[in-house]
Formats: C-alpha cells, structure tokens, sequence
C-alpha cells in the first residue's frame, strides 16, 4: 500500500480502487489495460492495487530459448564440453557459459575421446555444409524454368564449340563429332541435335573407355540415355590399362566417354562455326571481323 495513504479516506479510497483493479486483472486485463481503464498513472500505485494477482497467460512473452536452456544443463550433466553443446545446439558460446555455468565441470577427456569428438562435429559441419550447398542448387536450379527454343540454340552452339572437334587451318575435315563423359551434357547436344532437326539416322555412336570396365554394360547404358540401337554404335575405343597408374573413375558408375558423331556433316559444321562467331560478335566485345576461312 502506498505510504501516503495515512487517512481513513484514503485508506478506503484505495480499497475500492484495488477491488476495481483485482476484479479487472481476473477478468484477463493486462497492466496497461488497467490503468487506462482506472485512470491510474503513477506506476507505483499500479503496482499495489494488482500485488499478488498473477498476470494472463496472454500477456507473458514467450521465452525461445528456453527449451535450448534446458537442454544445454541436460548435457552439461552428462559431461559435454562447451564446445559440443555450441555444436550441438547451434548457439553462442557466451549463452551455454550463461546458461551452465552453476553446474559442476565435467573431468577432463582423453585423447582419444576429444578426438573422437572433434571427429563428430566436423561430421556435424561438412553436413551442414552440404545441406546449405543443396538448397543453393536448389534455388539455383529453380531460377532457369523452362528453355526456350532460341535458348537450347545458343546452349548448343556454345557446349559444341567448347567440347566438339573442330576444323584446324592443317586438317580441314570439317567433321561433327562431340565428346563427353557427362550424361547430362550428352542429353543437351543430343536435344539439340533434335532442334536442329538432325535425323537419327545420321547420328553413329561410339564408347571411349579403359579395357578393364564393364565395355558392354556401358554400351548398353549410352544406348539407353541417347534413344539408340547397339547397331547405332561403333565398335568401341579401348583404352589399355596400366597398373601403374591410380585411377578415380573406377567402378559401377564408370561409363567412359561417349562419341557423337554426325554423318554427311559439312554444311552443318561450318554453320556451327559461323553460330559461334556471330555469338563472339553479338556480345558486343569483339572487333568486327569476318569469320575465319
């Protein structure tokens, strides 16, 4: 009770205001509520007419670390170290040092167990590590939509150019032939083939790989990815194997290369080349220029 109510009035004045404040707080009015419905400003005043009545749940702010809070004393319990439970639990080393720091220290590791520790949070972090590489590809990967046709076009011209065989002033074979071991990059050069509107029946196929894979199930695999008969294919090019040499594209998933090549290709090919130079000179960065003879 405020100390400045000394008289009998006063005493009773307040009575019936903190009567009025009480029946209010029952009702689920928060402080503020209170006062504006009392007309109370002193907030010491405030403060004596709702003692002892507890606030609506409504008005009590929810503490999101508390659940952290908890969990951070249970593992402290169990003997973790700061350093796994800021891991563990994805927060700053000052708020477990707030949160732990009443609680007995847990005895010193060994070698061998600080190791194994470290192992497992540096497993934790390439993980996060890879789930944050995902979802940028993934954003990434949602950003292209749909390809228009003009679009797979300059596509096709630029992935020939760079990976296609070309014409050299000293061998003027003027051959369409593409080379890769990607399935996703045989998929694009062979769409677009299609948009250019090459016939299958031009298309010949051929598999470039070591001679100790499996030669016929990688056949069997292009032949597949392209659409294609194993009499679309030419006897395959192996390559001999040498001990000597360690070798990472090893196992079920090496396919080796596959060749594309495009019969009765001439005029094709000195399109193509004239494609990429028309895109050379269309970004604006190049001198003008004929194309080379």
């Amino acid at each position: 009770m405020p100390r400045t109510y000394n008289t009998p009035e006063q005493l009773r004045s307040f009575e019936r205001l903190r009567e009025q404040a009480v029946a209010l707080r029952r009702q689920g009015l928060s402080r503020r509520q209170i006062r504006d419905h009392l007309k109370v400003r002193n907030n010491d005043l405030l403060n004596c007419l709702v003692q002892g009545e507890p606030p609506p749940a409504w008005t009590r702010r929810p503490n999101a670390k508390d659940d952290l809070r908890a969990r951070a004393r249970e593992l402290r319990r169990q003997g973790w170290t700061y350093d796994r439970i800021e891991l563990e639990l994805g927060v700053s080393r000052s708020s477990v040092s707030l949160w732990v720091r009443d609680l007995p220290r847990p005895p010193r590791r060994t070698r061998e167990e600080a190791s194994a520790i470290a192992a497992r949070g540096w497993e934790r972090t390439l993980a996060l590590r890879e789930e944050e590489r995902q979802q940028t590809k993934a954003a990434a990967t949602a950003e292209i939509g749909t390809l228009s046709d003009r679009e797979l076009f300059l596509i096709g011209v630029g992935l020939y150019w760079a990976e296609g065989s070309k014409s050299k002033p000293y061998r003027r074979d003027e051959a369409v032939v593409f080379v890769n071991s990607d399935p996703d990059m045989i998929r694009i050069y062979l769409a677009w083939l299609d948009l250019l509107g090459v016939e299958r029946e031009r298309r010949r196929f051929r598999v470039m790989i070591h001679e100790s894979a499996d030669v016929e199930g990688a056949q069997q695999h292009w032949a597949e990815l392209a659409g294609a008969s194993l009499q679309d294919f030419d006897k395959p090019v192996l390559k001999k194997h040498n001990p000597k040499t360690v070798r990472k594209n090893t196992g079920e998933s090496y396919r080796g290369c596959m060749v594309v090549r495009v019969r009765q290709a001439a005029d094709l090919y000195r399109r193509i080349e004239g494609w990429w130079y028309g895109i050379v000179l269309g970004v604006g960065s190049a001198p003008p220029r004929e194309c080379p003879n």
